[in-house]
C-alpha cells in the first residue's frame, strides 16, 4: 500500500461533481463555509459506514445483489427528487433578506448544523455509487501480503479527509456565487437551478447500473 500515492487519487475522487458536493456548494452559498464544513460530518459518517462494509467484504455482496442495489438507488433518487421539488417551488433564500427597492441584503438566518449534516448523510447513504467506489476502487490499493484492516483504516482516513477538502472547495465556490444574487428574481432563478440540479441528479442515479 502506498498511502502517498493514494492522496491525489482520493482528492480527485472526492472532487467529482455529485449530490453531496452540490449540497456543499448550496450550503456554502446559503449558510456559509463554516456551516457547510460542519454538515460534511454527515456525508463522512455515511461514507465511513460504507468503508466498514467494504472492509469486511460485504460491499462485493451488495454489488452482486441487484435487489439491494436497486432499492438503495430508488430511495436515493426519491430523496433527490424531493429536494429538487422543494427548491424549485421555493421563493426564499436563506441568508439574504429583501430590502427597500427590491434589493437583497445580507441577513443571516442560520439553519441547524444537525439538519444540514443529516441532509448530507441521507444523500451519501442512499447513493449506490459510493458502495461501488469503496468496494471496487479501494481494493486496488490494498497489498494482499499485509493485513487488510490497517490498510483500509489508513486509506479510509485519507479519503474522508479528502471529502472535507472537496467540501471546502465547493462551499467556497458557493459563497462566491452569493455575490451575484441581488434581486428577488435572481433568487427565484437560483432556486430553480438548484432544484433542477437535484432532480437531474436523481434521474442520473436512476440510470445508474451495477
Amino acid at each position: 500500500m502506498d498511502a502517498l500515492l493514494f492522496i491525489p487519487v482520493a482528492i480527485m475522487l472526492a472532487l467529482v461533481p455529485g449530490p453531496n458536493n452540490f449540497c456543499a456548494l448550496n450550503n456554502g452559498l446559503r449558510q456559509g463555509i463554516g456551516m457547510a464544513l460542519l454538515a460534511t460530518f454527515g456525508r463522512v459518517t455515511a461514507f465511513a459506514i460504507f468503508l466498514t462494509i467494504s472492509a469486511v467484504g460485504l460491499g462485493a455482496m451488495l454489488l452482486a445483489s441487484e435487489t439491494a442495489f436497486t432499492a438503495v438507488k430508488w430511495v436515493g433518487a426519491i430523496y433527490l427528487f424531493y429536494l429538487g421539488w422543494r427548491a424549485w417551488r421555493s421563493r426564499e433564500f436563506q441568508g439574504l433578506a429583501l430590502a427597500d427597492g427590491g434589493a437583497l441584503q445580507p441577513h443571516d438566518v442560520p439553519k441547524s448544523a444537525f439538519a444540514l449534516a443529516m441532509q448530507e448523510f441521507l444523500l451519501g447513504i442512499t447513493n449506490p455509487k459510493a458502495i461501488m467506489l469503496f468496494a471496487a476502487i479501494f481494493p486496488q490499493f490494498i497489498d494482499a501480503s499485509r493485513p487488510a484492516a490497517h490498510q483500509f483504516l489508513v486509506l479510509g482516513s485519507i479519503y474522508l479527509g479528502a471529502e472535507f477538502v472537496s467540501s471546502a472547495v465547493y462551499s467556497a465556490g458557493g459563497r462566491q456565487i452569493r455575490h451575484f444574487i441581488r434581486t428577488s428574481r435572481g433568487v427565484a432563478r437560483l432556486n430553480k437551478i438548484t432544484g433542477g440540479f437535484f432532480i437531474g441528479a436523481g434521474a442520473l442515479l436512476l440510470a445508474a447500473r451495477q
